[in-house]
Parts: C-alpha cells; sequence; structure tokens
C-alpha cells in the first residue's frame, strides 16, 4: 500500500512538471487570459456539454484548443463586446479575434486564412439544433454566421441551410 501511494505521487509530479513544460512553450498569460497563436482559446462553463462537443469538432479539424472554465461568462462577453443579441454559451478567441457560439470549424478556418478588413470575429447566436456540439438525429435549423465589426457593425458573413454546408 504504501508503495502505492509513492508510485501514484510519483505519478503525478511528473505529469504535472511535463503538463506545464509543454503549456508554457507556446503560451503566455496576460492578465488573467491565456493566449497561444497556434491555440484556440475557448471559455466556458465546466458543465456545458455541448462546449465540449464543440471543441471536440474544432480538434477534429485540426484546432488545437485550451479550455478555460468559468462560472460567469458575462465579464469574457463583456470584454470580447459582443452585443448580448449575439452570445452563446461559448466565446473563443485565437490570434487576437473572437468566436462565439457553435461556429463550424471551416468558417473559422477561413475567416482566420481571410482575416477580413475591419473584422474582430464571428458570431452564431443562442445555439441552433445541428451545429457542431448542437448534433441531434439529422435535424439542422438553419442559420447565420455574422461578422463582427471592429466598429461595432454586424454583417452575414454565411448562411448555412443544410449539413453538408457545415462540412
Amino acid at each position: 500500500m504504501f508503495v502505492n501511494l509513492k508510485l501514484i505521487k510519483l505519478f503525478t509530479i511528473v505529469t504535472i512538471i511535463s503538463i506545464t513544460g509543454a503549456c508554457t512553450d507556446n503560451m503566455q498569460v496576460q492578465g488573467n487570459e491565456i493566449t497561444a497563436t497556434d491555440h484556440l482559446t475557448v471559455y466556458k462553463n465546466a458543465n456545458c456539454k455541448c462546449c465540449d462537443k464543440w471543441i471536440l469538432h474544432m480538434k477534429d479539424n485540426g484546432f488545437n484548443t485550451i479550455s478555460q472554465n468559468l462560472s460567469d461568462l458575462s465579464d469574457i462577453k463583456e470584454k470580447f463586446q459582443i452585443h448580448p443579441k449575439l452570445r452563446s454559451c461559448h466565446t473563443a478567441t485565437k490570434d487576437g479575434f473572437v468566436f462565439e457560439g457553435h461556429i463550424p470549424a471551416k468558417f473559422i478556418q477561413k475567416f482566420l486564412d481571410e482575416k477580413p478588413k475591419g473584422a474582430k470575429g464571428l458570431s452564431v447566436p443562442a445555439m441552433p439544433t445541428g451545429t457542431p456540439g448542437m448534433e441531434f438525429g439529422d435535424m439542422l435549423q438553419p442559420y447565420k454566421i455574422y461578422l463582427l465589426k471592429v466598429d461595432g457593425t454586424i454583417e452575414i458573413y454565411a448562411e448555412v441551410n443544410s449539413a453538408e454546408e457545415q462540412i
């Protein structure tokens, strides 16, 4: 029993050291926010299963992610100036841009490749059925992806009317 406890303690220490080393190579801490140019930082509630499913969607599509579990996301949404009508259950950031809600990975990648002038990010308001993380059989509620601009205006960035358009 004593040997098992020592092994568990040793394993825990080695794990902490390896995780810390791996994280600090590509991450910087700025205030309370962790930023990394090769990571998508996702601010979410720890108990939100649809957010976890969206993160898996992002990972499956080549994004490295860091989750920041918060009990209250209102400060994050205010910090990134997400209008209340454009909010969803999670907020993600990458390279200084903000991505609100269940946006398919292909549209985030397209946005990051194009970096539209005057844009600060994208939003899929609410939690439309059929979006990544909100799958329910073959159902899909058509939805719009909004382009958020630095000046506070919005435009329609894309419209999704079928599951195939998300891939």
